[in-house]
């Protein structure tokens, strides 16, 4: 009898030192491949400024500048849409540009860059520890989850990594530090018509945190808990949500979440919005749920949550006179005199007029 009294005791000590075991094996693994590369780069492939000597002296009215997330591959897309945001807006005014890439950018990429634009350069690499899964996520199951959504959601298998990124780390990069507010720009995107004015200077004048031209829906297969992980949060934080909040534009009937964002590949934003205490806030409470890799949350719906719940609908401004388009959609002034006058697009076209649209909604708040 004494003699068997012990051995549930035994078998307790030994599962222990079992786990134990796997633990340190498990934290004295090797890091990651990535990881490892990242840590053998030279300094001017972290990081690198390409100034011109024609801006020395020149003073920017506001300190903003174009950030643009990009691999090598795709410089030849980009030199297509640079050259024409310079043309129809920077070459008058030489904002900087700030591009972003998880592996060192090539020579021919920064040479290319440099000679397509009036504004200074800076080139950064995104620190490994901001495209990589948490310590937190299951792998297996973000796999599995992007290895099934990519059979029926376009893009479902791309990189979580991108979304989570361009959701809560762009605007911790050093390379933003000095700047207060930024454009979003993606490789392959077009701007068909002349931008008057300076987009900067009126969200600064204005009082203006967020701005978009394209509206849309979600699908709904890629945001199935966000809604209600969003709920939690403003369960958790009620004096974060502002009082002439817009929630009700993206509010359903039935109380659901009713797919409609701000499509932010093209974003003109307070980069202290994001910084601010509720935004961080809310990334971490998104990102400690995991969806990211779960369920591919994107930028988009995440970004168009946290202005509805964070900002007053004063501080958001739809540019209706910015031509931009971005495969299959594109937003293109209405207004008859000036589409014939300043753009190359096509109004009738606009996505203003698409069913999926959610801007006359968001005009008629």
């Amino acid at each position: 009898m004494h003699k068997h009294a012990h051995q549930p005791r035994l078998t307790r000590v030994v599962l222990v030192l079992v786990a134990l075991a796997a633990a340190v094996l498990y934290l004295a693994r090797p890091p990651p491949i990535e990881k490892v590369r990242a840590l053998s780069y030279a300094p001017d492939q972290i990081r690198e400024s390409r100034l011109k000597a024609a801006n020395a002296s020149a003073t920017l009215p506001v300190r903003a500048a174009f950030v643009i997330l990009a691999r090598n591959s795709e410089l030849h897309a980009l030199r297509t849409t640079v050259r024409q945001l310079e043309d129809q807006f920077n070459v008058r005014h030489n904002y900087p540009y700030v591009f972003l890439n998880n592996e060192p950018f090539t020579d021919e990429f920064k040479h290319a860059m440099e000679w397509a634009t009036s504004g200074d350069c800076h080139f950064g690499l995104v620190p490994y520890e901001h495209w990589s899964v948490p310590s937190w996520v299951d792998n297996v199951r973000a796999k599995w989850a992007a290895a099934t959504m990519d059979e029926y959601v376009p893009y479902g298998g791309s990189s979580s990594y991108r979304k989570m990124f361009q959701s809560g780390f762009f605007f911790r990069h050093e390379l933003l530090d000095h700047f207060d507010y930024y454009w979003r720009v993606e490789p392959g995107v077009e701007f068909t018509c002349t931008i008057h004015g300076d987009p900067f200077r009126f969200m600064v004048e204005n009082n203006k945190s967020y701005a978009f031209t394209i509206t849309l829906r979600e699908f709904p297969a890629t945001v199935r808990s966000l809604w209600a992980t969003t709920s939690a949060f403003r369960a958790a934080y009620p004096d974060y949500v502002v009082p002439n909040n817009t929630l009700r534009w993206l509010t359903a009937d039935n109380g659901d979440y009713n797919m409609c964002h701000f499509w932010s590949n093209f974003e003109i934003a307070s980069l202290a919005f994001l910084r601010s205490e509720q935004y961080m806030a809310y990334f971490d409470f998104l990102d400690r749920a995991g969806g990211f890799f779960y369920e591919r949350w994107g930028d988009a719906p995440v970004h168009s949550l946290a202005v509805a719940m964070l900002l007053n609908k004063s501080q958001v401004h739809y540019f209706d006179d910015i031509g931009y388009y971005h495969r299959p959609f594109q937003n293109c002034p209405t207004d008859p005199d000036f589409n014939s006058q300043y753009c190359f697009c096509n109004a009738n076209r606009s996505m203003l007029h698409h069913p999926d649209s959610c801007t006359r909604a968001w005009l008629d708040l």
